[in-house]
C-alpha cells in the first residue's frame, strides 16, 4: 500500500518533500488489528539467542572526515574544519567533534572502508539497511528487500514475551520514508517496525520536544479495546482496563493473540519498558535532554526488557552548505548519546549482548564545496565510495579499526567491504542464518542475504 506522507513541506536535496514522501509498504498497525500481527509474528518463530541491536540511523549520510576516519595531513580542502583527537587506544584517532567517543573507543569498532559507490539517497539507504541494491530516486521509490530489523522480527521475535521485537524510535524511516528502507517488504506488516510516535517524527537533535509514554500505546489502547469489545466504555487508567477486563471475564474468550496484544498494551512490563521517566534524572541527563539522547536512552530501556531490534532515528546530515556548522552541531548530540549508552550498557553487563551500530545511508564528498545555491558556505556532497560504520559491544573484538581508506578519505585501499558485509556481522551477533528463504510478493524465493561475510577481523 502506498500513502502520502503529510508533513512539513521541507525538501531534501533530491526535490523530495517530506509532505509528498511516498510512503512505501504497510506503516506498521494501521489496517491489521494488534492480534493479526502477534499470530504472524509467530508463524515466523525461531529459537531464540538472546542478543539485541540498537541501530543510530544518521538519515541524510554524515562524513566520514568529521567523524570515523579523519586526515590531518590532507590539503585544506580536504581535511575541513576540525582536527584530530586520540582516543584510548594507541595510535587510533578520531575527529575531534567526539571526545567521548575517544575515551570508549576500546568499546568500539570503526569500520572505514565501507562502499557501495552510489551518491544516491534512496539508493544509498536501501543498500545499507538490506544489503541490497533496490530502490532509486529515479526509478524505484518503494523499498524492494527487507531490512535487517524487519528480518530480526521475522525469525528471531522478540526476547521476552509481551513486547515488540522491532521499535522504532519515535519513527524507523529513511530519506524522509516512513517507515521506509527500514520495513519488511514482501515478509509482511506483521514485520514492520512499531513507532512509538509518528506525530513528532524525523526530529532533529535539538529540537524542543518532550519524549515520554508512547502516543501509539495510548492509541492502540483505544482502538483494540473498542473492536475487542464493542461497547465497553474506556477507562484512561491502564490497571483499572486490564482489572476490567479480567474481572468481566472476556479475557477467557480471546484466543491467545488477542490476549498477548492486550497484555501488551496494559501490562507493567509493556509500560515500563517504554516508560524513561521512570530513570534517575541524572542518567538521562548524561544521555542528552534532546530528542536524540533520550530516545537512545528510552531503545536501552527497551533492549534491556526483551526487544530485539530498535532504531534511533537521528536525522538532517545532509550538509551541502556549512559543514562546519551543520556537522558541528549534530556530532556533540551524537557523542554524548553513545558515550552514555555504552557505559550504560556495561554497567547493567548488557555490552556483550548488545550491538550498537551507528551509521547513515553514504559518506561525504572528500573536497570541500563552495556551498549550494543561497548558501555559499562550504560543504560536503553525496559520496558513496568511501562510508564509516561504528560498531560497538555485541560480543565483538572491540578497540580496533577496519579497513582503510587512502590518504583523503576518497575510496578504500585496504579491506573494502560492501553493506551487506556489514549486515552479515549484525546477522552473525543475532544468531541469524543469512541463508534463510522467503518469498517475495510473486513467489519467488530470496535468502535474506545473496552476498556478504561476517567481518573475520571483529568475530
Amino acid at each position: 500500500m502506498l500513502q502520502i506522507q503529510q508533513g512539513s513541506k521541507a525538501r531534501n536535496c533530491q526535490g523530495m518533500t517530506r509532505r509528498s514522501a511516498l510512503k512505501a509498504g504497510f506503516l506498521g498497525l494501521t489496517g491489521l488489528t494488534l492480534p493479526d500481527l502477534l499470530r504472524l509474528r509467530a508463524e515466523g518463530s525461531a529459537p531464540k539467542k538472546d542478543t539485541a541491536v540498537i541501530l543510530l540511523w544518521l538519515d541524510g549520510g554524515p562524513s566520514q572526515l568529521e567523524t570515523y576516519d579523519p586526515k590531518p595531513d590532507a590539503p585544506a580542502e580536504y581535511r575541513g574544519p576540525f582536527g584530530t583527537i586520540k582516543t584510548n587506544v594507541i595510535g587510533m584517532h578520531l575527529s575531534e567533534t567526539l571526545p567521548l567517543h575517544a575515551k570508549h573507543a576500546d568499546k568500539m569498532i570503526f569500520v572505514r572502508s565501507v562502499h557501495h559507490d552510489t551518491g544516491d539517497h534512496f539508493a544509498g539507504a536501501h543498500w545499507m539497511l538490506t544489503g541490497r541494491f533496490g530502490s532509486t530516486a529515479a526509478k524505484v521509490l518503494p523499498q524492494i528487500y527487507p531490512s535487517v530489523g524487519s528480518y530480526a522480527a521475522k525469525v528471531r521475535g522478540p526476547n521476552r514475551a509481551g513486547l515488540p521485537a522491532y521499535v522504532g524510535l519515535p519513527a524507523a524511516q529513511s530519506v524522509y520514508l516512513f517507515p521506509g528502507y527500514q520495513g519488511a517488504a514482501y515478509l509482511g506488516p506483521a514485520y514492520n517496525p512499531f513507532d512509538v510516535d509518528r506525530e513528532q517524527k524525523y526530529l532533529g537533535a535539538t529540537y524542543n520536544v518532550k519524549v515520554g509514554f508512547p502516543r501509539s500505546l495510548q492509541s492502540l489502547l483505544t482502538t483494540s479495546a473498542e473492536r475487542t469489545h464493542g461497547q465497553m466504555k474506556l477507562l484512561q487508567s491502564f490497571d483499572k482496563v486490564r482489572r476490567d477486563l479480567d474481572q468481566s471475564g472476556t479475557m477467557d474468550t480471546l484466543d491467545q493473540f488477542q490476549q498477548q496484544a492486550i497484555e501488551m498494551i496494559t501490562s507493567s512490563k509493556a509500560r515500563a519498558a517504554f516508560d524513561i521517566e521512570k530513570e534517575d534524572p541524572r542518567l538521562a541527563d548524561r544521555y542528552g535532554r534532546g530528542p536524540w539522547g533520550q530516545y537512545t536512552l528510552m531503545a536501552r530501556r527497551l533492549v534491556e526488557a526483551g526487544v530485539t531490534f530498535v532504531t534511533v532515528d537521528m536525522p538532517h546530515w545532509d550538509d551541502h552548505s556549512n559543514i562546519k556548522e551543520g556537522h558541528g552541531s549534530k556530532l556533540p548530540h551524537v557523542d554524548r548519546a553513545v558515550s552514555a549508552l555504552l557505559d550504560d550498557l556495561k554497567g547493567r553487563g548488557l555490552l556483550d549482548q548488545v550491538l550498537v551500530v551507528v551509521m547513515g545511508e553514504f559518506g561525504r564528498t572528500p573536497r570541500i564545496n563552495k556551498g549550494q545555491p543561497g548558501i555559499p558556505i562550504p560543504g560536503r556532497d553525496h559520496w558513496g565510495s568511501a562510508i564509516s560504520v561504528l560498531l560497538a559491544g555485541g560480543g565483538l573484538k572491540l578497540g580496533q579499526v577496519v579497513g582503510a581508506t587512502n590518504a583523503r578519505a576518497e575510496y578504500p585501499i585496504n579491506r573494502a567491504l560492501k553493506p551487506c558485509d556489514i549486515l552479515a556481522t549484525v546477522y552473525h551477533v543475532l544468531g541469524i542464518d543469512p541463508t534463510l528463504t522467503f518469498k517475495d510478493h510473486s513467489g519467488r524465493p530470496h535468502t535474506i542475504m545473496d552476498e556478504g561475510k561476517v567481518i573475520k577481523e571483529v568475530v
